[in-house]
């Protein structure tokens, strides 16, 4: 039995259509998956040395020669068909969140779909930016802090190439996550879940979290920990303006309720 959405009176499609529709966007996503992995492998070159850039700086700094070694003869090619394979992923991430919005959106009504329609490219250029954010201001410092330490151990640092990208690529992927805290903030508002008076309230518990997440996630450096803090902590307060902008106030009936919870 085929049955019809309330709001927008279209029939749903059965389940068997519904496996063979993600059958189709999956192969679209790999499809410009291949693509962007195709240029990605043009530049794999450059993108290798973008990521190894920083180490050669401070290792130059620390009178250190610069390069990074492999302990393999197939190691290189392993860690730049990795690196391609991200970048890949990045430049494909639109293509890819825009099929998954494809297949998930026969599911929504047409106010959620708007939702998705502005969440998605400013989830994406949330994370790029993240990333962009480690690579260019955190990342140097960084590894100025892990090699200078092991320089006042009395050691050499032996630096491969496989435990740089890997280093480089996750914590990348860390700023990436932690700067999607807008969007999360606006999406827990609109739900419901979360209220302006809630996310005013636990402002300082809020502060509280992310200095222990920039603790964890960055070496023992109060410099780095600040570098990744001041910006969680901004990226929160645009969550907190973009729920105000975009759900409003709560209504005057909702107050007596929040006060009785306290």
């Amino acid at each position: 039995m085929v049955w019809q959405t309330p709001e927008d009176n279209q029939p749903r499609m059965a389940l068997g259509e519904h496996l063979e529709e993600l059958r189709r966007r999956i192969l679209y996503a790999l499809a410009g998956l291949g693509v962007t992995m195709g240029l990605s492998l043009i530049y794999g070159k450059w993108l290798v040395w973008v990521l190894a850039r920083p180490y050669a700086l401070v290792a130059g700094e620390q009178g250190l020669d610069g390069r990074l070694a492999v302990l393999s003869t197939t190691a290189a090619v392993g860690v730049y068909f990795r690196v391609c394979l991200i970048a890949g992923a990045v430049l494909a991430s639109p293509w890819i969140f825009y099929q998954l919005w494809m297949f998930v959106s026969a599911g929504l009504y047409r106010r959620e779909r708007r939702y998705v329609v502005y969440a998605i490219p400013l989830s994406v250029a949330l994370f790029v930016g993240g990333a962009a954010f480690f690579l260019l201001v955190v990342a140097t410092p960084t590894l100025r802090f892990l090699i200078g330490f092991s320089g006042w151990l009395g050691v050499r640092p032996v630096v491969t190439l496989q435990e740089h990208v890997g280093f480089m690529t996750v914590m990348m992927l860390v700023f990436g996550l932690t700067f999607q805290t807008p969007m999360v903030v606006l999406v827990l508002a609109k739900m419901g879940l979360l209220t302006i008076r809630m996310l005013n309230k636990y402002r300082r518990h809020v502060i509280v979290v992310i200095t222990i997440v920039a603790a964890v996630v960055t070496p023992p450096d109060p410099i780095e920990q600040i570098l990744l803090a001041v910006p969680m902590y901004l990226l929160y307060e645009l969550g907190v303006l973009l729920a105000y902008l975009f759900v409003g106030r709560p209504r005057p009936t909702e107050v007596p309720s929040l006060d009785r919870d306290r």
